[in-house]
């Protein structure tokens, strides 16, 4: 048929062999080299999952030809032979043969293969090959790894290649170049000493610097960024975490950098990048500006901080787009890359006012009249085992296991899909499943050698409602008093404006009583920076988000023990691990800088109440982040009506209210509640 393209699902055909990899790989590769030659021009399958025509083993192939071609096939003779087969496959599992084939190909194509598959076994030896191969050291670089890299760039770029696998590849190319480095320096130094020059053959490479900004110690995104980039290659200069502005804009000219890249995760960060944009300006530099992170936004960064610099803000959505835009920022479609961006930056902020002035509101008053309905005179509530602090010193790291959410982790990586069934997904599954399995067998050792220790603290005190949106809290005979805010939008008939506060009983009612709780994995910084040493990046990666689920998963154990043990107004509570992730329990455990309580300047007297850093072990930055990184606070609220909301935008009125209860100059109060302003 003249000018009709051909195309299909390829994984459909071996659907019945579901969970038996080994045949359905033969499968599919048998078939695409028959169809190809037959006319077929794109196939839908996965490049991960398929075998090389070739290479599959004769029987297989012949039983694979004889069922697809219709070979043989009387009486479903050769359909039965293939299913007979198959079972004898996946009763003895998939043997594991390591092909070592490529060993024997040239140095060249043997770096190339290590990099594109991620193979650390021989890359000290091939690149010493090399090195004695080449006129200079440099030139291994410039040459077979940057060919190698090349394709890692080209593969991830076509959605072949996923986040894992290319910091596994990045790892080979950052050993090599560790080995070939002292070679390098010792060639410039000795250039200096014969000529009197500053050195040879510097790397041309584009130069990114990245930082997390002041007051923020996340910086996992960041990592993984930097290491994609690293990939198409980038030079890259990571400043690492908490840099202040003049630090950021100082190292960027002394290298003589081409792009800066922020990233933050706190929502004081946005403020901090405004900051460093409009510095940027003050100080007559034009480079371009990425802006990445969990809280960062095309509409903040269109709204904020565009407004603030000349000379391009972009925001990056996630690592895989990095390149691309990176790649367009430093060549000759800058230009057009900044005309169009800055025309969707404006269109986003005359949305952006368009949808404030629309949306309707209630003055502070109205909202709270429209408090929370609870008969509290009916309520009986539950005294907690003690009032005080407990300390949990060095908490069993094996009891955490099964609160562990996978699927942050995953997200971490750019891996998108329900756990665990994202381990068979058609698409991501292979990358997924080895990932998973590396994450697991680190998580064994890091609790097997003690790398790591959990330390917890939780807390309890009369707690009563002094005011519409203000608690307060009796500490050994010390007041002290916790300011909430309310939800301002306009809600339908029945619909309430809620406070934390609501929870609580009225002080005309009696009292109940407040919780709260710290939780951190100590530790993890060392093996962090070890694997950074040892040009790990896909272990040091997986350490850092391995940490942010130990704490998360503690936080979760934690506020089981609570409800069943230490509080106890749930005692008979039997969730799954699905159900826990769900939220479906009783109580809530809500933390200051998030959305029910967006304020951080709160977690100052949430660590009082807890004892401080002594007590907790965690400190507070000027931003409020919390270090270690993988830390979290909160409060315990037990109300069976508690439940998790957004405060949503507040009024003018609800501000001013609110510095007065908190003793805050206005303007102090402003910055910290922008993002609930604007």
């Amino acid at each position: 048929m003249p000018l009709t393209k051909v195309s299909g699902g390829v994984s459909n055909m071996s659907f019945s062999f579901r969970g038996n990899d080994h045949v359905r790989e033969a499968m599919h590769a048998v078939f695409l080299y028959h169809a190809i030659r037959a006319g077929m021009d794109m196939g839908i399958v996965n490049a991960g999952q398929l075998a090389v025509y070739d290479e599959i083993e004769p029987t297989l192939k012949e039983l694979c030809e004889d069922v697809i071609l219709n070979r043989n096939n009387d009486n479903n003779e050769a359909t039965e032979k293939l299913i007979k087969f198959a079972e004898n496959v996946k009763s003895k599992g998939k043997e594991n043969i390591k092909d070592e084939s490529w060993r024997k190909e040239s140095v060249e194509k043997r770096l190339a293969h290590s990099l594109v598959n991620g193979i650390t076994d021989y890359i000290d030896a091939d690149t010493e090959e090399a090195r004695q191969k080449y006129p200079r050291p440099l030139d291994v670089i410039e040459g077979p790894l940057m060919d190698g890299m090349n394709v890692v760039g080209d593969l991830f770029g076509s959605g072949k290649m996923f986040l894992p696998q290319v910091v596994k590849s990045a790892r080979v190319m950052k050993k090599a170049v560790a080995i070939l480095t002292p070679f390098i320096e010792l060639e410039k130094e000795e250039k200096r000493l014969a000529e009197g020059g500053t050195g040879v053959g510097e790397s041309k490479a584009a130069k990114i610097l990245l930082a997390t900004v002041k007051g923020d110690v996340h910086d996992i995104g960041k990592n993984i960024v930097g290491v994609v980039l690293g990939c198409n290659g980038y030079d890259i200069i990571d400043l690492g975490v908490m840099v202040p502005a003049d630090k950021i804009l100082a190292e960027a000219r002394k290298l003589e950098v081409d792009a800066i890249g922020l990233s933050g995760l706190i929502t004081p960060s946005l403020d901090e990048m405004v900051h460093v944009a409009r510095e940027m300006k003050r100080t007559g530099m034009e480079l371009p500006l990425l802006i990445g992170g969990a809280t960062t936004s095309r509409m903040h960064t269109a709204v904020r901080i565009a407004p603030e610099y000349d000379h391009g803000v972009i925001h990056v959505l996630d690592a895989s787009r990095s390149v691309t835009v990176t790649g367009s920022l430093l060549n000759e479609q800058k230009a057009d890359l900044l005309a169009k961006t800055k025309a969707e930056y404006d269109k986003l902020r005359q949305d952006f006012g368009a949808k404030r002035s629309a949306k309707p509101m209630v003055n502070y008053n109205e909202a709270v009249e429209n408090k929370t309905q609870i008969n509290w005179k009916e309520y009986k509530p539950i005294q907690p085992a003690f009032e005080g602090i407990k300390i949990f010193e060095n908490f069993p790291l094996e009891k955490l296991i099964p609160f562990i959410d996978w699927q942050p982790f995953f997200i971490a990586w750019e891996l998108h899909g329900k756990f665990p069934q994202i381990l068979t997904d058609e698409k991501v599954g292979v990358e997924a499943t080895k990932l998973y399995n590396d994450a697991k067998a680190l998580l064994e050792k890091l609790i097997s050698e003690k790398w790591v220790s959990a330390h917890g603290v939780v807390g309890f005190w009369p707690a009563e409602k002094t005011g519409p949106d203000t608690v307060h809290v009796a500490n050994n005979g010390k007041a002290l008093n916790l300011e909430f805010l309310r939800q301002q939008s306009k809600k339908t008939a029945g619909q309430p404006n809620i406070s934390l506060a609501d929870f609580i009983t009225p002080s005309a009612e009696g009292k109940t009583h407040i919780g709260a709780f710290t939780v951190t994995i100590l530790g993890l910084e060392e093996h962090v920076m070890r694997f950074h040493n040892n040009q790990d990046d896909y272990n040091k990666i997986i350490m850092q988000a391995l940490g942010d689920r130990l704490a998360e998963a503690f936080a979760e154990c934690l506020h089981e023990i609570t409800r069943k043990e230490l509080w106890g107004y749930a005692k008979d509570e039997k969730l799954s691990n699905e159900e826990l992730i769900a939220e479906t329990y009783r109580g809530i455990r809500p933390a200051p800088g998030y959305p029910a309580c967006p304020d951080h300047t709160e977690k100052y007297k949430l660590f009082d109440l807890l004892g401080g850093e002594t007590t907790t072990k965690i400190h507070l930055t000027e931003s409020l982040a919390m270090t270690p990184a993988s830390s979290i606070c909160g409060w315990y609220f037990d109300h069976p009506q508690s439940k998790y909301f957004g405060v949503g935008k507040i009024g003018e009125d609800q501000l001013k209210d609110y510095a007065e209860r908190k003793g805050m100059p206005l303007e102090e109060a402003r910055k910290w509640l922008r993002p609930v302003l604007e």
